[in-house]
Parts: structure tokens; sequence; C-alpha cells
């Protein structure tokens, strides 16, 4: 029988990982990309690490908002729900780096317990990093290292690896533990059921009753709860999310506008586009060529 810690794991969003079974997410991206430049809440078992490279963001973990300015950074611990935005919709840049269990063996004894130990529930959920305190200066660094030999002509697995576990273990020598979050794990395990119920089935229609469900809460709980651990409201999110699905598909494939509304759960191309201009300023196709002239010179 499968533990409620596994099923939640399915209910994850799911990183595109840099390369096939190595399991570590490092990339540049910024928040212009973005519905109202801001990324949709989500969670997910892997540790992850912001550097924010030009600019400034807010960012969101578990009900708290912390502003990150350039220059500086922010760990997020596993299973946090999360996401960096913009108040006044002004861009950002930033390297993000995010450490899958798996590569420190999550089946074998050490790996487990280490994790369980420094990046469990009972864990900071997050730490601000700036450059005036010298371990966060050099976590800071270690990130730069990361991302340049993730993208280098000569890339190495290994040295990847090395640096990634480094990482780990230097944060897991820093965190500090805090018993007093274990308080509101039912609270936030309806939340990540629920947010996780969208990701999974925001192709299809979805209304409040489907999300409350998911949680095992009336309708009402189910608002107060995304209006108190998230910040936003259940249709809010659910448009936001489908908006920033449709974003990756409108920059990563050639599929018609059409095509992409449908596989996004709107019902037609015409409120796909209504619903995108209203959220994003402009209609899908100019967000697709703007998004290409962008590539092409960056």
């Amino acid at each position: 029988m499968r533990t409620e810690l596994e099923v939640f794991s399915d209910l994850s969003e799911r990183l595109d990982y840099n390369l096939p079974n190595f399991q570590l997410y490092v990339r540049k991206g910024t928040l212009h990309q973005f519905d109202r430049y801001a990324a949709s809440c989500h969670w997910h078992p892997d540790i992850e690490f912001i550097l924010v490279l030009e600019g400034s963001m807010d960012f969101f973990v578990k009900g708290k908002t912390v502003h990150i300015d350039k220059g500086s950074g922010i760990f997020v611990n596993s299973k946090r729900l999360h996401y960096g935005f913009s108040p006044d919709m002004t861009d950002c840049s930033y390297i993000v780096v995010a450490i899958h269990p798996s590569l420190l063996g999550k089946d074998t004894w050490e790996g487990k317990e280490y994790w369980e130990e420094k990046f469990g529930s009972n864990s900071d959920d997050y730490i601000l990093l700036t450059d005036e305190i010298q371990w966060h200066g050099e976590v800071l660094h270690s990130l730069n290292q990361i991302y340049n030999e993730m993208h280098s002509p000569t890339r190495n697995p290994f040295r990847l690896l090395s640096q990634a576990m480094s990482l780990c273990a230097y944060m897991g020598d820093h965190i500090q533990e805090n018993s007093g979050l274990l308080a509101n794990d039912q609270l936030w395990a309806a939340v990540w059921k629920m947010t996780g119920f969208i990701h999974q089935h925001y192709e299809n229609k979805i209304i409040l009753g489907d999300i409350a469900a998911a949680g095992s809460v009336c309708r009402s709980r189910c608002c107060e709860l995304f209006g108190q651990y998230v910040g936003q409201t259940p249709n809010s999110y659910l448009i936001r999310y489908r908006i920033q699905k449709s974003c990756e598909l409108l920059q990563e494939t050639d599929r018609t506008i059409s095509e992409i509304a449908i596989s996004c759960g709107f019902q037609s191309a015409s409120y796909f586009s209504y619903t995108f201009r209203k959220e994003m300023g402009l209609v899908p196709q100019a967000y697709r060529k703007n998004h290409r002239l962008y590539s092409d010179y960056s």
C-alpha cells in the first residue's frame, strides 16, 4: 500500500530536468514569461535555490512573503508551496537550481535519513541568502558554478553531482530544526492535495466542488485555505496555472492556438485568447512571436 507522501509526490509539480535520468534542474528564468509576472504557486520534493541576477522579486513560501534584491537569493526547502512574483509587474532575471533527493541516494539508508533530517517538515521552510553573510555568499557563488558547469560545452555530470551534493551538505550544516512547523500539517496536506489535483486535471473541466473534494473539505473551507496558504482564490490559481501551461506550449511547440486552448482546459480558442489577453496583456499569437524574437536576440 502506498504511503500518503508517495501519493503527494504524484501530485507535485514535475520539473523539466536538464539531463535524462539526472534529476538536477539548472536554468535561467525571467518573471515576464509568467502571467502577471507571477509564477504559479507549486511544490515539489526537490530543494530549490534562487539567485537574482537583475531586478528584484518577492517570494512566497508557505504563507509568508519575502523580498529578494539583485545579488541575493533564497533557499526553499522540500515540499513547501512557493512562487516568485513582482507586485509592480517589473521584470527580474534569475538562476534557479533544484536538487531532487534521488541525487543523494534516496533509496539508501544514509541518503534517506539525511534528507529527512535536514530537509524534512521539522526544518526551516526557507533561508534568505545575502552576500553579507559569509556562508550565504558561498552558497550564492556555488549556484553560479553549477549553472556554468551545466551549460558548459564540456559539461561533466560527475562534477555536477559533486557540486550538487556539496551544496546539500553545506545547507545541511546550517539549516535549523523548527519543531513548531508540524502544527498545521493536516491543513497543508489538504492544500497540497487540492493544488496537486489542479496540476493533474487542469486540461479538464474543473469546478470549485472538485477542488474542495480533492482536499476532503467543503467549498468555503477550500476558499479559506487557498486564501490563507496560497494567497489566491481557487479559481484564480486554476486560471493562472492554465495560462502558465499554455505559455509553455506557445514557447516550446508549433501547436495551433485552438489545440493549445483545448489542451489547457479552455472551452474555445476565442475564450482562451480573451482570458490570455486579460491576464498577460497580449493575445497568444503575439506572445509566441515576442518570445521567439526575444530568444533569437538573447
